[in-house]
């Protein structure tokens, strides 16, 4: 096997040239795709072996053919045996590189093992066997290697293919004597005689094949490898910046240009912890990232329930709006649900993480419906997707206003309004007109019980 790449003897053929290029995470995508491959390839083989054993089961004989010597059956149960292990080691995640290359070596011997019996079942000279039609199977073989999207296998398939070739040429004329050799065709064409020329256009066919697919593979894994690449950094996408946030950005005609804005009618939830400088200052690094890891672990799971996407983490602080990504006719009645949910939920939370020893901290939050400005800012090398208007100041006014009011969760009576007619049904309570710090008129606010 040195005519072989090495690297096919590694498991499933991963080159170190190739996964000293790509991050763990994705060479853990190509390798799980590969076993798909792997695992379709064998199907495919399967397939075609009982394909071909039930047309052999049920299609006349040759009268020509001799009833003493069938290699067929034998080779096909054989071959179907052979693919139902290798199916199987695909399915158990054993598919080292030599049970690969073993595999190739085994589908052209049983092939060309098929061949050569030709020659024996007819009684004809070895150099019978050089015309029978079975030898387009060749391809076939060669061709479900393609369905790896790895070259190696595809051009080593071939080079086995027409190494097996020259062997069996080879063989016939050494069986049948040198004098089998002929340079006529239509001699060729009608008797035992070997043409070299057409033997040669075989090996030749074979070899360009494989080159022109493997060429083509080549260049298609570079487009999977690329392709797996980019899922990855769309799973990270999505994990630092939302789903809503992420699908965005990757769904776009066009790239992103910082100055991009377009208005649209939204709705922006602000949540908060009380006194939580003070647990932070007073407390381990620990104990400080594990609390807010279970307070994101509650609230963000409600909001992107309601269809909000997360805008910015600001330290214990929560930023999500609803509507302001893609556009929405529920925004201010989703918002508010969710603030009524996360609210609900709370208590609950802040028991749990008081029996866990930490300070019983509380949720504060408020939810503002408006005209905002959805934005990219930043330049070319950096950019932000942000929420711009005054639904965001005062969202963000009120979320503090908490503390003044001794409420955890306040809204305005336009959001309130607006929320209504698109079907909220929630229980508030009204607080009047109250002067928020930094509003310039007061605001008619409500509170979510």
């Amino acid at each position: 096997m040195a005519f072989l790449p090495k690297s096919l003897f590694t498991h499933l053929g991963l080159s170190d040239m190739l996964t000293a290029r790509m991050p763990a995470r994705v060479v853990e995508l190509v390798v799980a795709e590969e076993e798909r491959s792997e695992r379709l390839i064998g199907w495919v083989q399967l397939t075609i072996a009982v394909t071909f054993a039930t047309l052999y089961a049920v299609a006349p004989r040759p009268t020509d053919a001799s009833t003493m010597f069938q290699p067929v059956p034998i080779v096909l149960a054989a071959y179907i045996a052979f693919t139902i292990l290798r199916l199987a080691a695909a399915y158990r995640g054993f598919l080292p590189g030599w049970l690969l290359v073993a595999s190739m070596v085994a589908d052209i011997a049983l092939l060309y093992g098929l061949i050569w019996s030709f020659h024996i079942a007819y009684h004809q000279p070895a150099a019978f066997y050089l015309k029978v039609p079975t030898f387009a199977y060749v391809f076939v073989f060669i061709a479900v290697r393609a369905l790896r999207f790895d070259p190696r296998f595809v051009v080593s398939q071939g080079i086995i293919a027409a190494i097996g070739w020259v062997i069996m040429v080879l063989y016939a004329i050494e069986n049948s004597g040198g004098d089998v050799i002929t340079r006529s065709f239509v001699a060729y064409l009608t008797s035992n005689l070997v043409l070299i020329g057409a033997e040669f256009d075989k090996i030749f066919t074979i070899l360009v094949m494989s080159g022109v697919l493997g060429l083509a593979l080549f260049r298609a894994r570079r487009t999977l490898l690329t392709a797996a690449r980019d899922a990855a950094a769309t799973r990270d996408m999505r994990r630092y910046f939302g789903a809503g946030v992420a699908d965005a950005i990757t769904s776009r005609e066009t790239e992103a240009m910082a100055g991009e804005a377009e208005g649209r009618d939204a709705a922006i939830l602000m949540l908060d912890l009380r006194n939580f400088s003070h647990f932070a200052a007073t407390h381990t690094p620990h104990d400080v990232v594990a609390t807010l890891t279970a307070y994101h672990a509650l609230v963000v799971p409600i909001i992107e329930r309601e269809g909000g996407i997360v805008d910015k983490f600001l330290g214990d602080g929560v930023m999500a709006t609803f509507g302001a990504v893609s556009p929405s006719e529920t925004a201010a009645a989703d918002a508010l649900r969710a603030l009524s949910a996360i609210m609900a939920g709370a208590p609950a939370w802040s028991a749990a993480m008081a029996a866990k020893g930490m300070p019983a901290l509380a949720i504060q939050g408020a939810a503002v419906a408006g005209r905002v400005v959805a934005a990219t800012l930043g330049n070319k090398e950096r950019l932000e997707f942000t929420v711009i208007g005054s639904a965001a100041n005062i969202a963000a006014k009120l979320e503090k206003h908490n503390k003044v009011a001794g409420t955890a969760a306040l809204t305005t009576e336009e959001t309130l309004d607006r929320a209504k007619a698109q079907g909220f049904d929630g229980t508030l309570s009204s607080l009047g007109l109250c002067k928020v710090a930094g509003a310039d008129d007061p605001l008619h606010l409500w509170k979510l019980c």
